[in-house]
């Protein structure tokens, strides 16, 4: 059966999307002795530079998807903001892991709301919102401050706006020009979120859960464990578990959850790929997350998922270069650090360039060393 082949060492795996998920995903496919075949816009992106073979197209080149598609085995991704049709000319004639289903769910605010609400999952109060009159009834349904969201595409904060009690959100909306999200802010004691892995045949592998701390909309620093109790992190990952099944996943799965001051937990956003909040794991467990995305997509059994030290991950933005070429050997002389760097060529503010990982005995000893190489780089 098509869904349940498998692909040994050898294969050749397609991989959509040319970003730093797919350099680090390269690299770990091919220390296994898979051959990647990138697909991507960018000529000279930061996954070309890891792979075997990279093709540089618009996702909406209809013929240069199929004979991309041609001469792999089967697909994967490493971010969801891809066309559906691009998915769909792939899956003509190979295997697409996880399916195209998936991503269309995912790439979009409300299509993942009205999922994971209809499937029984908690979530904040959200309204779609299509004009201004939508926007008037959102808000008088939620309150304030909520947040618009747009539909499609977003990452990183973008496309987001905070409305706040006595704010214009006619004026709001008259910058818009998509279908929107109203979503009703949640209080929360902290954000987690739960990478899970889940073969072809359901098997299940699950990261230890993690604490993110976010800056400006862009996650900052990632804990590893988070500070959370025992039931609370047994229940974030049967919740992730619970979310990978009803998606029939194989692949990998970020749930980013928030957890309120009551313990109850709410979804926020799912992301079916590698995810910033796991680049920990590289270090951090016996298995990296994407290593884990290899295994799954290629029905090969999934690794184990131990915590080998605590850990602690800082993102690498654009800023830091902003004063020149950062000092690397300050930086590397925290001795438990591990520097990742993503082959960008142009630093921008809130750009993503790379990252720092720090283990050490307790996770706050791991934050500790890994925030002072990220400030000695300045």
């Amino acid at each position: 059966m098509k869904s349940a082949e498998r692909f040994p060492p050898g294969a050749t795996i397609g991989v959509m999307g040319g970003g730093q998920l797919g350099r680090m995903f390269a690299i770990a496919a091919r220390r296994m002795g898979y051959r990647v075949h990138t697909f991507s816009p960018d000529e000279n992106g930061s996954a070309a530079q890891f792979s075997d073979c990279a093709t540089a197209a618009d996702y909406g080149d209809k013929d240069a998807v199929r004979r991309f598609a041609g001469g792999i085995d089967l697909l994967t991704f490493e971010f969801e903001n891809i066309p559906t049709e691009t998915i769909a000319w792939a899956a003509e004639s190979r295997v697409v892991r996880p399916r195209g289903e998936v991503l269309h769910i995912a790439q979009n605010r409300l299509r993942e709301k009205e999922f994971l609400a209809g499937a029984g999952f908690s979530v904040a109060p959200f309204r779609r919102v299509r004009n201004a009159s939508d926007l008037t009834s959102a808000l008088e349904a939620i309150g304030r401050p909520a947040i618009l969201k747009g539909g499609a595409f977003g990452y990183d904060g973008k496309g987001q706006d905070r409305i706040e009690a006595g704010d214009d959100a006619a004026a709001l909306w008259a910058e818009r020009r998509e279908e929107c999200v109203l979503e009703g802010m949640v209080e929360f004691e902290r954000e987690i979120s739960v990478i899970v892995a889940r073969g072809p045949a359901g098997a299940t592998g699950v990261f230890p859960v993690c604490e993110n701390i976010h800056r400006n909309h862009i996650l900052d620093v990632t804990l590893a464990p988070a500070r959370i109790a025992p039931p609370v992190e047994s229940a974030a990952r049967e919740l992730a578990c619970a979310v990978a099944e009803k998606l029939d996943l194989v692949g990998l799965l970020a749930v980013e959850m928030f957890l309120r001051n009551d313990g109850e937990l709410i979804i926020n956003e799912l992301a079916p790929r590698p995810h910033n909040s796991g680049h920990w794991t590289i270090e951090g467990c016996a298995t990296s997350q994407f290593e884990q995305h290899v295994r799954a997509v290629c029905g090969m059994p999934l690794g184990a998922t131990d915590l080998l030290r605590p850990a602690a991950m800082v993102n690498l933005l654009g800023d830091v270069w902003s004063d020149g070429e950062p000092n690397w050997p300050a930086a590397l002389s925290e001795t438990n650090v591990h520097l990742h760097l993503y082959g960008k060529h142009q630093p921008r503010p809130g750009r993503k360039m790379g990252h720092l990982t720090a283990l050490a005995d307790s996770v706050e000893a791991a934050s500790a060393a890994a925030l002072r190489a990220r400030e000695r780089l300045r």
